[in-house]
Order: structure tokens, then sequence, then C-alpha cells
């Protein structure tokens, strides 16, 4: 079965996407018909993406300051007259034992990869109430439930978006807003080679296999869609599978 996914002028903020997952998103749904919002604390890859395509643009955020969180949003809605989708892909994973971790770095992971998803949901939630109509999607892991050495905090916050995207889907549920996170799997981005080099690499690449940005855009964009008919729901890739044929 084939399926086409048409965005119909939706607007659709990420964060996160100036490159990996959230960049080969931006492009997609840009070329659905979306009118995209790249939110990024990356202003090269801002700049790169910007002139991709006339339906993409960008605004630097740092997601872990809730002023500007709140001050961007209130901008996009402003702009655009409101918000549909908001995707949530803003995340850092440093490699540290616990013990050699300081307070400073911990603080820092749980700021971006936690509390900067709160942010980005309270901007957004009123307005998609008041409309009875969005859908928001936060990126957990696999990390959440089996761990992996040097990556406790990463794993502690995806475990805790978890949680925290569950309860809340529940309270805006009979507005009509869904709330759903994505575990996308092992995916060949930036961030996972800079986290993953040599023999964690290895270990990914001859167990679970390790995909492509693009082979996450398909259910990204259904959980955005109204067939994703769900919240409070996790959907989980745990084994890659390409988009495309080798």
């Amino acid at each position: 079965m084939k399926v086409r996914f048409e965005a119909d002028g939706d607007v659709i903020v990420i964060t996160g996407g100036a490159s990996g997952i959230g960049r080969a998103l931006a492009r997609a749904a840009a070329m659905a018909g979306a009118r995209v919002v790249v939110c990024d604390r990356d202003q090269d890859g801002l700049d790169r993406l910007a002139g991709e395509h006339a339906a993409i643009a960008v605004r630097r955020l740092d997601v872990a300051d809730r002023d500007a969180v709140m001050a961007t949003f209130a901008s996009i809605e402003a702009e655009h007259g409101r918000i549909d989708g908001l995707v949530c892909a803003a995340a850092v994973q440093p490699r540290r034992r616990v013990e050699d971790m300081d307070a400073a770095e911990w603080r820092r992971v749980v700021s971006i990869n936690l509390d900067g998803v709160v942010w980005c949901y309270q901007a957004v939630i009123a307005g998609m109430m008041r409309r009875r109509r969005g859908s928001i999607v936060a990126f957990s892991s696999g990390l959440a439930h089996q761990g992996w050495p040097e990556a406790s905090a990463y794993a502690a916050t995806k475990g805790a978006l978890i949680a925290f995207v569950k309860s809340a889907a529940k309270e805006v549920a009979a507005h009509r807003v869904r709330f759903n996170l994505i575990a996308p799997g092992v995916i060949d981005t930036p961030q996972y080679r800079a986290a993953n080099a040599g023999a964690d690499h290895e270990s990914w690449r001859t167990s679970t296999g390790v995909g492509m940005p693009e082979d996450v855009v398909g259910p990204l964009l259904f959980l955005l869609s109204d067939a994703a008919t769900m919240t409070a729901s996790l959907l989980s890739r745990d084994f890659a599978y390409s988009a495309s044929e080798a």
C-alpha cells in the first residue's frame, strides 16, 4: 500500500531540525505542502537549510531557555496564525561516566532533552486546545529501557520523557490534541556519530543495524497526520529498515 501525505498548508515547527532526522523531516514536510519552521542553535546548519525550500523558515533558538521559547513560538503563531504540529527533536548526547560528570554537564543534558520539551509543549498547547487540533511528537530512545555505558544522562532524560508525555497527553486528550513519542532506533546522524565512534558503532551495526534519517520520516509524518488517531503512545523502531532499496 502506498501512502501520500498532504499537509495542505499546515504549520509545523521542528526543534533541533538543522541536521539529522529533523532536517530530513523538514524537507519532506515542506514537499508535502506544509509551512515549516525549523528552530535550532546551529546557525550554520540553519543557513544551509533555509535555502533548500521556499516553505522552510528558520529561527535560532536554544530550547533550554524558556523565555526564548515562549517568545519564539509566540512570534511564529503571530506570523502564521497557528501551529498545527510540533516535533521536539532537539537533544544532546554527551558520553561520560557518571562519576566523571560534573553538575553543569548533567544539568545541560536535562535542560535541553527534558526541560526543552516541556517549554515547547507549554508554548503551543493553549493554541492547539483552543483550535481543538494539533499533534506534538517527542523523541524517546531504546536506551531509556536498556541503558548504555556513558549515556546515563541521555538515557535518563529519554526515560523521563515517556512518563511526561504519557501524563501530559491525557490532560489534553479531550481537546483533541495528540501528544506521542517516537523511539527512532539507531540512526546515522552527526550526533550519533559523535557519540558512537569505534566499538559502539560496530556493536549497533551488527545488532540492530544503523538506519538513515530519511527512514524515520514516514513514521513522523504519520504521527503528525490525522491518520494517527492515538495519543500517549510510543512508536518504536527497534531494528533498522531502510525506506528505500539499497
